[in-house]
């Protein structure tokens, strides 16, 4: 495992999902980050993050991407419920000890109705978020519920992946025909400790014309009314169009170092009414598909990256897009640098 690689993993704090998305008991979501699985269980309320293998010999207890299930591994029937672990007895000695059993818990936390969890945090939260923190809790606050979920691999290393996402200079050249059409402004980059914010305004009149006529429709206690991308360290990417609706992005990266587990999830703002659902439905509709041939686009381009290329240097050539580019390698430069 690539040093670097392995401390932004278990060092970092990662935002894994919404609490809209694990609601009801039972509720589950996977991910998969250097060649191991992580699950976020809603146990009757109480939720958890854990490693995906039962503690008696291995087996994995959750295999699709998101459902509802009871958790119980399907291979000798232990299970979990209520914070506890449930061993049948009758396969075991009377006098056996599970007093040591237990799951591999991960830390968690929240921000707002965010969720992160993290391996051995070096820090907290709200230090790791630092001046980001209340924009992420406003926004966290103003989703309702999940309309999208897409996940596949990328075919490149998360490095690659990620950069792509910090710089919209290659816009115009791989979305002409998707998220360029709204012809998007560079107005400002904020750094913030290991993060980054980038603010765009639309261009395209017709566009805004069109997003400021549903505003009315929606009830949310933050919206930029233009294109908004957060940059969460490591791996996580936040972003939205007039706060409508918000693309979540995890690149974790993989034991191949030539792939990375991309997943994105479209997370949809509050009505004013419910019964407003089937007027805004296009719009989700249509921004989920949009958002897709984004990621494919993002997909196909990063696969002629070499990662040779890359390295913690800043890059020989640099415009006025990429400087958050430039703060990405230099906070990696810094790990590498710095003892465990």
């Amino acid at each position: 495992m690539n040093p670097l690689t392995r401390k932004l993993r278990n060092n970092y704090w990662h935002l894994l999902c919404h609490r809209q998305e694990i609601r009801d008991s039972g509720d589950f979501i996977r991910f998969d980050w250097l060649g191991e699985e992580v699950v976020v269980f809603n146990d009757n309320g109480s939720v958890i993050a854990f490693n995906n293998l039962c503690p008696h010999r291995g087996a994995r207890i959750f295999l699709k991407d998101f459902g509802n299930q009871p958790f119980l591994c399907a291979y000798h029937g232990w299970s979990y419920k209520n914070g506890q672990l449930c061993v049948p007895k009758s396969q075991f000695s009377s006098t056996t000890d599970f007093s040591s059993v237990t799951l591999n818990l991960l830390e968690i936390d929240w921000c707002g109705d965010f969720l992160f969890a993290s391996i051995s945090p070096k820090f907290s939260l709200a230090a790791q978020l630092g001046e980001v923190t209340p924009l992420v809790e406003a926004i966290s606050h103003s989703i309702f519920d999940r309309y999208d979920f897409n996940r596949y691999s990328y075919d490149c290393n998360f490095v690659i992946a990620v950069e792509n996402a910090l710089e919209p200079l290659h816009v115009p050249f791989v979305h002409s025909s998707s998220l360029g059409l709204l012809k998007l402004e560079h107005d400002t980059d904020i750094f913030s400790g290991v993060n980054s914010t980038c603010y765009f305004s639309i261009g395209d009149t017709r566009t805004i014309k069109h997003l400021l006529g549903l505003k009315k429709y929606f009830s949310t206690d933050f919206q930029y009314e233009g294109y908004m991308s957060i940059y969460l360290f490591p791996f996580t990417m936040l972003s939205s169009t007039f706060g409508y609706s918000y693309s979540l992005q995890n690149f974790f990266p993989t034991n191949d170092e030539n792939n990375t587990n991309f997943t994105s999830r479209l997370l949809t703002s509050k009505l004013s009414k419910l019964s407003d659902r089937n007027i805004i439905e296009p719009l989700f509709h249509s921004t989920s598909k949009i958002n897709r041939q984004v990621f494919d686009e993002d997909h196909l381009i990063c696969k002629r990256v070499s990662l040779a290329s890359w390295s913690v240097e800043r890059p020989p050539f640099v415009t006025r897009f990429e400087e958050r580019i430039v703060h990405f390698r230099k906070i990696c430069k810094s790990e590498l640098i710095v003892d465990d």
